[in-house]
């Protein structure tokens, strides 16, 4: 193979040197015999050798060397075009276009009649701006090859990108003779007269193309918003309208005309026609899907009410049921929405169609956590083991599922097996240690839990979960209560809203015998949301007994039965008006 590629370039090396001189010279790459010059035969091959060897480190990556190798080349025969443009176009593959330009600039002078040199330096001179240059040189190739339509079309582009706007007029007319009504051309003339600030003769080109052909619906669609940008909303109208006499069934036309009236400030009407064009199927889907984008975003001029926007997910979802796409877009919105067993369904089914997407799975089993549907969170984690088994966060949910089911067993195996797999991720080594040390503590193994949960939180020192827990098994045990009160009142402190928290640190306190604060926080978390909760209920009871308000006691632990409170010493408290300690 090396020997092959190698032949290949002394062939491409030799075709080169054919167009520079004869076998035995190399030139300057012209044809004036005035300004010839010869090289010896031993330079000439030093020359060969040289180049075909450049040549062979540009095929294989070696840009620096190939880079060293033509200077060389340049340094035997100062006038070698051919070395030049090599050199140029490795400088060009390095972004530098300043040195690109100067060796082929240099080229073209040596070499006037070659085409390769002028386009590649053409279109260097565009990437510089220097626009007039490069219509220069298209002009130039233009008339080496007048066949080529493209050389005539790139220079009235570069010439309207100078500014030479009635320069660049002229050359689209000349191409225009050339090759008759064309769509780009018009619309490049059209954009051209736009900038000049001709809208006249901008709209002269629409209508030519309508002229020519008076059955497509695009034109009209194109004079419309011309129209349109023009503040002309009579005829853009028109002209929409004209689009689907034409074309009925043709869905981009909604969208236009649902622009057009946003625009008038007629909200119903363009939402109609917004619903028209997603049902159309006659647009693609990711045409529909960028446009909910824009919709759902957070231009206020665009957003629709949610009601609209579920609207327009489920207009999607009923037109396109076998797009994936579509019902993870339905679940965003619902997940928005704290709509979250509907949310799950949607990802459901995007399962359902075979589509394995590790954050599919993931937002599922997020959405089962907060449904707290553990059964479900069992059963999906089951399956996402078996799709993802390196995904530690699989595990720690499986264990999530298996502890809340109390299969506590379970719980330390998958925490185990998760714990196996995390790479340099001591949070979730954190969660995962913290779930096997619950399991443990279910299972009556106290001192090997606490152990776990001192282990978690060195490896995951934020995890409020796990600080809470354990500050509440702490004070049922009556044990550690200062490290307890420490813990609990950290995690109060960054969470000074949550009842459930607010509740173990007023048990905290409660255990260390300070009522008074302990009421204080007791009677917060019952004010932030735990007014129904039997067991803050009955904890409230438990303290206002101890401050000696006996009447307040039982009627709290009353109201805790009430609320479904089941524990073993409720009705002894209610019973006999006193405060029986929970039993372990």
């Amino acid at each position: 193979m090396k020997q092959s590629s190698y032949a290949i370039l002394i062939f491409l090396a030799a075709l080169l040197f054919a167009s520079c001189g004869g076998p035995k010279q190399i030139t300057r790459d012209n044809d004036s015999a005035a300004t010839k010059d010869t090289v010896s035969t031993e330079k000439q091959k030093e020359f060969e050798y040289l180049f075909v060897e450049a040549l062979k480190q540009k095929v294989v990556g070696n840009q620096q060397r190939a880079v060293s190798l033509l200077s060389s080349c340049l340094e035997i025969d100062p006038n070698s075009s051919a070395a030049m443009f090599e050199l140029a176009n490795l400088h060009l593959a390095n972004n530098d276009l300043t040195s690109a330009s100067l060796l082929l600039e240099k080229a073209t002078a040596v070499n006037p009649s070659n085409k390769w040199y002028k386009l590649q330096l053409a279109r260097i001179y565009a990437q510089l701006n220097k626009f007039e240059e490069s219509a220069v040189l298209y002009d130039q190739l233009s008339k080496i090859e007048p066949e080529n339509q493209e050389y005539l079309y790139m220079k009235a582009m570069t010439l309207s990108s100078a500014k030479k706007f009635d320069d660049a007029i002229r050359a689209f007319d000349d191409l225009e003779k050339k090759v008759g009504i064309n769509e780009q051309i018009a619309l490049s003339k059209e954009q051209v007269y736009l900038e000049a600030g001709k809208t006249k003769e901008a709209f002269a080109e629409i209508r030519k193309l309508i002229e020519f052909n008076p059955a497509e619906p695009r034109y009209y669609g194109l004079l419309a918003d011309a129209y349109l940008d023009q503040g002309d909303t009579e005829n853009a109208l028109k002209n929409y309208q004209k689009i689907l006499e034409l074309d009925p069934d043709n869905g981009y036309v909604h969208f236009s005309l649902s622009n057009f009236y946003r625009m008038q400030g007629d909200k119903a009407r363009s939402f109609d026609h917004t619903l028209k064009g997603i049902r159309s199927s006659e647009v693609d889907v990711e045409t529909k899907l960028q446009l909910y984008l824009m919709f759902s975003g957070d231009v206020e001029e665009v957003r629709l009410t949610d009601e609209e926007t579920e609207k327009l997910v489920i207009t999607m979802v009923e037109t396109h049921p076998d797009d994936y796409r579509v019902y993870t877009i339905y679940a965003e919105f619902l997940i928005k929405a704290k709509r979250w067993a509907e949310a799950r369904d949607q990802l459901i089914s995007v399962t359902d169609m075979g589509i394995n997407d590790y954050m599919i799975w993931e937002q599922i089993m997020f959405l089962d956590n907060e449904l707290q549907d553990w059964q479900a969170l069992y059963y999906h984690t089951k399956s996402a083991i078996d799709l993802f088994p390196n995904q530690p966060q699989v595990y720690f949910f499986h264990a999530v599922a298996c502890v809340s089911l109390e299969k506590y067993e379970e719980t330390i195996a998958v925490s185990d097996e998760g714990l196996l797999i995390v790479v340099e991720n001591p949070r979730m080594s954190g969660q995962l240690t913290f779930i096997k040390g619950e399991a443990l503590y279910k299972l009556g193994k106290m001192t090997q839990a606490y152990e776990f949960f001192d282990q978690a939180l060195v490896l995951d020192p934020e995890n409020f979960i796990a600080m809470n827990n354990y500050a509440y098994y702490l004070s049922l045990e009556g044990r550690d209560l200062e490290k307890a009160e420490r813990m609990s009142g950290k995690v109060v402190e960054r969470f000074p809203d949550n009842a459930t928290y607010l509740d173990t640190y007023a048990w905290v306190l409660f255990k260390k015998q300070n009522y008074s604060l302990a009421k204080f926080y007791m009677e917060t978390a019952i004010n932030k949301g735990g007014s129904e909760n039997p067991t803050l209920l009955e904890h409230y009871g438990d303290i206002l007994f101890m401050l000696d308000r006996i009447d307040e006691a039982v009627a709290n632990w009353q109201k805790a039965k009430e609320m479904g409170g089941d524990s073993e010493t409720l009705e002894m408290k209610i019973k006999d008006r006193k405060y029986y300690e929970e039993k372990k």
